[in-house]
């Protein structure tokens, strides 16, 4: 995989021809597919669920980063394994026992995941880092597609990456550094700059008519961080 990988979430792709999708923005170069799952209870809206993964997954020659915005998280969790996730990420306050989801997460044989709101404290690194495969920041305000990004959100980035870079340091083992919410081309190189890795881009991607030329701008933005 590249040093830098682009993520498009399927949130702001075409739902009626959502296949078609799927394999035009992996034909443009994604590197992962970023699912959005909703439940109107953890957060204020509603998306979608696990068949609709078990139905993307012929479609995704890319592994499928399952984002998970729903409490409680466990249930759910086995059946989108089973339904071709590669990655599934959670947030720390959907789960009554956060070190336990991560594990089930793993045992069900995907990549695990925690995920920052703007306002969640780091804390919960402390006790589960050596666990996780990445780390997911939200830059906006979880549950609508096609916010701002948060300014704030550089100075955060910047305190997880010394976080990852020191286990990395410690255990040889990488975690990626996702960012989500209002990635755009004109602030993805100051968004990577900080110390992300991984992009989630919706609108920035799905509401351009060329899906190629837009990541293909991004990539070339990319390319200038030092």
């Amino acid at each position: 995989m590249p040093a830098y990988l682009l993520a498009p979430s399927l949130l702001s792709a075409d739902f009626a021809r959502l296949g078609d999708e799927v394999r035009a923005v992996i034909a443009a170069g994604a590197d992962l597919i970023h699912f959005d799952v909703m439940d109107n209870h953890y957060v204020p809206n509603l998306t979608v669920g696990p068949l609709v993964c078990e139905a993307i997954r012929p479609h995704a020659t890319v592994p499928i980063d399952v984002h998970l915005m729903v409490k409680p998280v466990d249930r759910i969790i086995p059946d989108f394994a089973k339904a071709g996730a590669g990655i599934v990420s959670f947030h720390p306050e959907a789960s009554d026992h956060v070190d336990r989801t991560i594990g089930l997460i793993r045992d069900c044989g995907c990549k695990a995941g925690l995920v920052f709101n703007p306002a969640t404290p780091l804390e919960w690194l402390d006790w589960t880092i050596d666990k996780l495969d990445l780390v997911l920041l939200m830059s906006v305000n979880p549950g609508f597609g096609g916010q701002s990004f948060i300014p704030g959100t550089l100075e955060k980035l910047k305190a997880v990456r010394a976080r990852l870079d020191a286990a990395q340091q410690r255990t040889g083992r990488a975690i990626l550094l996702e960012v989500d919410g209002g990635v755009k081309i004109d602030n993805i190189a100051a968004i990577a700059r900080a110390g992300a890795d991984t992009f989630v881009a919706g609108s920035a991607i799905f509401g351009t008519p060329d899906y190629a030329a837009t990541v293909a701008r991004m990539r070339a933005e990319l390319a200038k961080v030092a």
